[in-house]
C-alpha cells in the first residue's frame, strides 16, 4: 500500500534483469519497494548512494526475511533506517479495542485503568494458534496448519542451505527447534534444550552446532530472545543474565509442539522435553503478550528485557525501559482473577527501585481493566495497546 513501484528480487525473471542493470532498481515512481533485498546485497550500496544524491526521506522501502549472509560492508549510518517487522499483535488483529496505553505508562503518572472485554482464554488460545502473520489471518484453520508447516520445513530445508550451513542431520534440527518451542518463555539453558532434543541419543551435537542453529535462525527472524535486564541505575545484585527465549510468532511454537485449541484448554503441560514450570498455554500466551508489548514498545522508543535473580526467587516477565532508564514493569498471567500473590514480584521490585519503577502491570484474560487498592494495573490482554 505504500510503495509506487515494487521490485521482487524473491523472483528470478526479476533478479535476472536486476543483475543485468543494477541501477534499475532505484528507477521508477516512489516510494519504491526492493522485496528480499538481501537475495543481492549490493543492493544496499546502490540505495545508499541514491540517497546520498538526494537526501529526500522517504523514497525506499527496502523489506527483506532474512539477513544477508554476506552482509553489506556499510551500516546505512545516517542514511537507512531498520525497522523490525513483527507478525500483528491482538490489537492489529482486532480483537477488540484498547483502552490502555503502552506509551501512556510509560509517562509514569499512573493513569487511571477501565475497560471491559468479552475476550476469554479459548479466544486467546484460537488467536496463538491462527497467527498473527497477514497472509494467514483469512485462511481456514487447516490451511492455516498447513502454511505454519511448510515455513518450518522451509527453514530447515532450504534457508539454512543459502546461509552456508547445510542441514546433514534434518531431523535433528527439527527435534531441537521443537525443544526450543517448549521452553519458550523460560530461561532454560541451550544445554538443557540439546539435551531434551536428544534425549535417549548418545551422541549429542556439540555446543557449537547448537549455538550456530541459534545464530541462523536469529537472522532468519524465527526466534527472538529476550535478553535479560541489566540496570543502570540501581543496586540490584546477583541477576541472571540468561535470555528468555521465543519465537518471532508463538504460532511457529505451537505447531512445533503440535498443539490444538482442546489440548491447550485441557492445560496440558508443555514438558516432556526443555524443562519448564506451567503448561503449555501459559507459556504461548506469554509469548503471545511479548510480541504485543514488543511491537508497543518498539512504537514508544522503549526496549524490552526480562528480569530475574540468580536464584529465581524474584522475577518479572518484561522490563519495558524508557529513553530515561525508568521501567515499567509487566506480568503476564494466564488467569481470569489476580491475587496477592500474582504481584508479589512486581511489589518486590517497586520496593528495591522506588522511583524507578514507572508503573507496574498485570496482564490476564479478565473481563476487566482495573488498578488495585496497591497501585498495581491489571489490564486484559485485548485492551492493552500502543
Amino acid at each position: 500500500r505504500r510503495a509506487a513501484t515494487v521490485h521482487r528480487l524473491d523472483r528470478a525473471g526479476d533478479r535476472a534483469v536486476v543483475e543485468a542493470d543494477p541501477d534499475r532498481i532505484i528507477t521508477g515512481a516512489q516510494p519504491i519497494l526492493i522485496d528480499e533485498w538481501q537475495r543481492m546485497p549490493e543492493t544496499w550500496d546502490i540505495v545508499r548512494r541514491a540517497v546520498d544524491a538526494d537526501r529526500s526521506p522517504g523514497q525506499f522501502l527496502l523489506t527483506g526475511s532474512a539477513t544477508p549472509n554476506n552482509p553489506p560492508t556499510h551500516s546505512g549510518a545516517g542514511r537507512i533506517i531498520s525497522v523490525r517487522m513483527r507478525p500483528m499483535t491482538l490489537a492489529e488483529r482486532g480483537v477488540d479495542t484498547p483502552t490502555v496505553s503502552l506509551a501512556v505508562l510509560l509517562r509514569g503518572n499512573r493513569p487511571a485503568i477501565e475497560g471491559t472485554t468479552d475476550v476469554a482464554a479459548e479466544q486467546y488460545a484460537h488467536e496463538i494458534l491462527a497467527s498473527g502473520l497477514p497472509g494467514l489471518r483469512n485462511l481456514p484453520e487447516r490451511v492455516v496448519r498447513a502454511q505454519l508447516d511448510g515455513y518450518i520445513e522451509r527453514v530447515i530445508d532450504h534457508d539454512f542451505e543459502e546461509f552456508g550451513q547445510p542441514v546433514r542431520n534434518q531431523a535433528a534440527l527439527r527435534r531441537w527447534m521443537r525443544a526450543y518451542a517448549s521452553a519458550i518463555s523460560s530461561t532454560a539453558s541451550y544445554e538443557k534444550i540439546r539435551d531434551a532434543a536428544t534425549a535417549g541419543n548418545d551422541e549429542k551435537p556439540a555446543k557449537t552446532t547448537v549455538l550456530r542453529y541459534r545464530d541462523i535462525l536469529e537472522s532468519l527472524w524465527i526466534i527472538e530472545p529476550i535478553p535479560a535486564w541489566g540496570p543502570a541505575r540501581n543496586e540490584l545484585a546477583r541477576l541472571s543474565l540468561s535470555p528468555r527465549h521465543q519465537l518471532a510468532d508463538p504460532a511457529l511454537a505451537a505447531r512445533l509442539r503440535g498443539a490444538t485449541i482442546e489440548t491447550l484448554m485441557s492445560g496440558t503441560s508443555a514438558g516432556p522435553l526443555a524443562p519448564r514450570d506451567g503448561t503449555l498455554f501459559g507459556a504461548l500466551f506469554e509469548s503471545q503478550l511479548t510480541l504485543d508489548v514488543r511491537t508497543y514498545a518498539q512504537a514508544a522508543e522503549a526496549r524490552v528485557t526480562h528480569f530475574r535473580t540468580r536464584n529465581g526467587d524474584h522475577e518479572v516477565d518484561l522490563i519495558v525501559e524508557g529513553a530515561d532508564q525508568r521501567v515499567l514493569a509487566i506480568e503476564v498471567k494466564l488467569a481470569r482473577t489476580i491475587t496477592d500473590a500474582d504481584v508479589r514480584h512486581l511489589m518486590w521490585l517497586r520496593d528495591r527501585i522506588g522511583p524507578d519503577l514507572l508503573d507496574a502491570v498485570v496482564i490476564s484474560t479478565g473481563p476487566e481493566a482495573y488498578r488495585r487498592r496497591d497501585g498495581i494495573a491489571v489490564v486484559p490482554a485485548a485492551l492493552l495497546g500502543p
